[in-house]
């Protein structure tokens, strides 16, 4: 799981949009301080930046709930692979 966190990074800045940084990865080593955590809970609370994200996140959660509904892409394609595993 570990080696997959500069993936995930990747995936959350560049494709989803849903980044705020804590601090940079070349700095991944130690503990982050709470006065750190508090500045960025802070900034992303009362920022613009913040609200984009937050309306990101609502979308894309309410697309992943589309898709395990009845009829939906995941849930259609897990169907289909446990009446295959079973038949």
């Amino acid at each position: 799981m570990h080696s997959d966190q500069s993936s995930n990074a990747a995936l959350v800045a560049d494709v989803l949009k849903t980044e705020i940084v804590v601090r940079e990865w070349k700095d991944r080593a130690g503990v982050v301080k709470a006065s750190l955590i508090e500045s960025v809970v802070r900034r992303f609370m009362a920022s613009e930046e913040g609200c984009r994200i937050k309306e990101t996140a609502e979308k894309l959660g309410a697309a992943v709930r589309e898709t395990t509904e009845a009829g939906g892409v995941s849930r259609i394609e897990l169907d289909s692979f446990i009446a295959h595993v079973i038949r």
